[in-house]
């Protein structure tokens, strides 16, 4: 009975040592040792985000200026008049 015990509790370690390696904590055992690679992983995904941010921001506005020009072109009384003047202005900024 105790060697069948003893070959469950192996069974059972070699089952959590190979989740431990599936979650791969040694990797980040060895980033969080290394602050230099650290501070460039962080610093490359940031400027990543921040690039995305600002392609989505002009995406974005492009769409929207395109949208509210067509609405001005509708010319809905009361909105049609503030919509034009925000497209005007825009264009003179561009």
């Amino acid at each position: 009975m105790q060697e069948d015990d003893k070959n469950k509790i192996v069974e059972k370690l070699n089952e959590i040592l190979l989740k431990i390696e599936k979650t791969q904590i040694d990797e980040y055992v060895q980033l969080v040792k290394n602050p230099k690679r650290m501070l460039y992983i962080n610093f490359i995904s940031g400027v990543a985000r921040g690039f995305g941010l600002a392609i989505g921001f002009f995406i974005l506005g492009a769409i929207m200026v395109w949208f509210l020009g067509r609405l001005a072109v509708w010319n809905i009384p009361i909105v049609g008049d503030y919509i034009t003047e925000i497209v005007r202005i825009v264009i003179e900024q561009l």
